[in-house]
């Protein structure tokens, strides 16, 4: 079982990246809406998308989530 302090040094690095990628991906989508927009079907899926990846955010950032947060993750995917 890993201390705390194990847990945030182990972890650190990948976390990182993934905080990165996410951070990535709505610097693309906010390009491509400043570009050509969207499509009009596409627009409401595509921002139906992105509201869950801010929810996502939101839960992941809780300092003291009411429940486990992977859990609370994977309900809201499921929801798309």
């Amino acid at each position: 079982m890993l201390s705390p302090a194990q847990v945030a040094e182990n972890y650190f690095l990948e976390s990182r990246h993934q905080l990165l990628e996410i951070a990535a991906y709505l610097d693309r989508y906010d390009a491509a809406v400043a570009r050509s927009g969207a499509a009009n079907g596409q627009a409401v899926t595509a921002e139906r998308k992105l509201a869950v990846i801010r929810q996502a955010l939101a839960i992941v950032a809780d300092p003291h989530p009411a429940r486990e947060r992977t859990v609370a993750l994977l309900e809201l995917f499921a929801t798309v």
